[in-house]
Order: structure tokens, then sequence, then C-alpha cells
């Protein structure tokens, strides 16, 4: 039986470290989460104007995400916080290809940065800064680990997320200082921190359309390998 592919969006780097060229990155255990859950990863360099071909090859879409934050500018901001760093042609592939998949009802998982840009995709604003935002916030950037849970995050009943994990609450990572804040009326809040975060939304315009703040490529509980397994059984359909 043919297996789902999925396509995973990669990050990019100037020259310095791996290479004294401009280079691409992807973290191993996107592309191993996916593997297991039965899909084929693939690999999406960033190329705005082949978004059309790459539609055609994928059954769904992981927006992954980087030490970098979507432009302000996308939500209608009118200032740029300091802490902010674009990488403006990685977002405008995302962007694109993000919005394609979802015209095409494709299955598409936004992870961290990733859940950020699809919540601005579907119409919602960010936080900037959350130390600056957000009253006695938790600690999204976690001191602790990836490997290790930083935080809870409770899971709203009746969503897509919910019928997935099947638990009220999940123990996740936390590496992020923005997020999710205003949502339109098209975005579904899923989960939410103990200090008011959203943590996850979705989209029921589409068969699977699902943003999550956290990491779940590190499986850090039951249900994050559960999201990844909802992904690839979607991206089969």
């Amino acid at each position: 039986m043919r297996k789902p592919v999925i396509g995973i969006t990669l990050d990019s780097e100037d020259p310095g470290g791996y290479s004294n060229m401009p280079w691409y990155a992807l973290r191993q255990n996107y592309a191993d989460v996916i593997t297991a859950s039965g899909g084929l990863p693939v690999a999406l360099p960033h190329e705005p104007d082949k978004v059309g071909d790459y539609l055609h090859m994928l059954d769904g879409l992981v927006i992954t995400g980087g030490a970098f934050d979507v432009d302000p500018a996308m939500f209608g901001a009118a200032t740029r916080h300091d802490t902010v760093i674009t990488k403006d042609r990685r977002t405008a592939f995302e962007k694109n290809m993000a919005e394609a998949m979802l015209d095409a009802n494709k299955p598409v998982l936004g992870i961290c940065g990733g859940q950020q840009l699809l919540h601005v995709i579907l119409g919602g604003t960010l936080y900037q800064h959350i130390p600056d935002e957000v009253e006695n916030p938790l600690a999204h950037e976690q001191p602790n680990p990836r490997t290790e849970a930083g935080h809870d995050v409770i899971v709203t009943p009746d969503t897509l997320l919910h019928r997935i994990v099947d638990t009220d609450r999940l123990s996740v990572n936390s590496a992020h200082h923005q997020a999710a804040k205003e949502a339109s009326p098209n975005i579904i809040v899923n989960a939410l921190a103990e200090d008011g975060v959203i943590e996850g939304i979705e989209d029921a315009r589409y068969r699977f359309c699902l943003g999550v703040q956290w990491h779940p490529e590190y499986l850090i509980s039951a249900g994050d390998k559960k999201i990844f397994d909802a992904l690839i059984t979607a991206s089969a359909a």
C-alpha cells in the first residue's frame, strides 16, 4: 500500500557553521516520527514559485518550528519588538505552501512557529514577546532540555485535538517567545496553558488543519505520537 507523502518545511541558515554557503537544516526527529507513523517524509526547499509542483506530490504537510518569527506586518502590527527575527523567504514559501494545501483540503500540521504562521494565515494575531504582553507567564522558553516537559496544556473538549489525544491534559515541552493572541472567527482554540496562552488551534472548515505550540516530534507523551498518527491517517484518506 502506498505510503502518504508528507512534506516537511526546512529551516534555512546563512553561511557559517555547517557550511560557508547558505544551507538548509532539519532536525532528524521530524522525519523519524512521520516514518514511525507510516508516512514518507520529504524535505521541502524554499521555492515559493514551485508550490504548485509540490502540491501535486504531497498528501500532507508539516510546517516546522525554528528560531525566528513571523513578520508582524503580516498580522497588521504597526511596530516590531526588538526580539523579532524574520526569515522572509522561508515564511513566504511556508505561507504559500500551507495556503495551497488548505485550498486543496489536504492535511496541514503546524508545529511551534508553524502554528503561529498557521494562526496568522487563518486571520489571527500574535504576541510578539510573551514576557512583555502576558501577566505572570509560564516559562514558555523552558530552561530544561526539550526532551522533557516544561508545563501542561489543557485540551478543549469536542475539538479535533481532543478526539486525537483523548485526554483533557497533556505535558508538553515549550520553546517559544511568541504565541497566538487574537483568534479569528474561523479559529478554534483547542489547548491552553495554565497562564492562558493559546497552545493549540484548528479550523473545522478543513478536514485536518491543526496547530500545536509545542514540539510533538519529541514524543513527550502518548498524545504526541497520536498527533502524527492522525496526520498520516488523514493524509492517506
